[in-house]
């Protein structure tokens, strides 16, 4: 059984999983020897719903990165609900910073995913303390950021800070879900998340949108076809 792609529903709860790579501390040690700290791990979950908020992780950890409560750190994929929902609050209770940013669907629909992205991104950013000194991104350089930075490709699932980042990120949007599915029932949001799962796509058909819709993503827009004006 092929791994679920980056960012993907996860597996019914319960079923057993492959296990993938041990994040380390590797780039943390390199920057930390060369005297920059503190260090920040940001990662983000939820660009390819089509409901619900992006939401940005930014987590400072602590030293030594030996505590045994960092053995579980993975790359929030590889972890099932119930692993991450006991190691999210840890990670935010004994992280030097944790904080998560959001870009709700509106505003996805208004400037598009990958400026939201990053505004969620900023945005946990903005809200982090102590003040990073440089930033580990899992592939998704800020350019409206003034840090030094280094993404890294895979970065949830080798690098430490990224993994404890989307977990908490994951935890977070998880939780948002599950209120939106009291708020807006039929759709399915706290089983499938705002992914589009065909119970989510027939409920769309016979309730319509609901306000936390991404009304650019498919299936609310169409392709467009161009005409031959020859």
């Amino acid at each position: 059984m092929k791994s679920p792609p980056a960012d993907h529903p996860e597996p019914v709860e319960g079923r057993r999983k492959r296990p993938g790579p041990v994040p380390n501390f590797k780039e943390e040690a390199a920057l930390l020897a060369a005297g920059c700290s503190p260090v920040a791990g940001l990662d983000e979950v939820g660009r390819g719903p089509i409901a619900g908020p992006v939401v940005a992780g930014a987590v400072i950890l602590p030293l030594p990165p030996r505590r045994p409560w960092m053995r579980g750190i993975r790359d929030s994929k590889e972890l099932t609900s119930l692993q991450r929902e006991e190691l999210g609050p840890i990670i935010e209770r004994n992280a030097l910073g944790a904080q998560v940013g959001l870009s709700s669907a509106e505003e996805i629909d208004k400037v598009g995913i990958v400026r939201a992205t990053r505004k969620a991104m900023e945005r946990a950013l903005d809200s982090l303390s102590p003040e990073p000194q440089h930033l580990l991104l899992d592939a998704f350089p800020l350019p409206g950021v003034p840090l030094p930075q280094t993404p890294i490709i895979k970065g949830d699932a080798h690098c430490l800070s990224i993994a404890a980042a989307s977990i908490v990120a994951k935890v977070a949007r998880d939780r948002m879900m599950d209120e939106a599915d009291e708020r807006y029932p039929g759709y399915g949001f706290s089983t499938n998340k705002g992914y589009a799962t065909p119970e989510h796509l027939r409920a769309i058909e016979e309730l319509g949108p609901c306000p936390i819709h991404r009304l650019t993503f498919s299936p609310f827009i169409q392709p467009r076809l161009f005409e031959d004006n020859r």
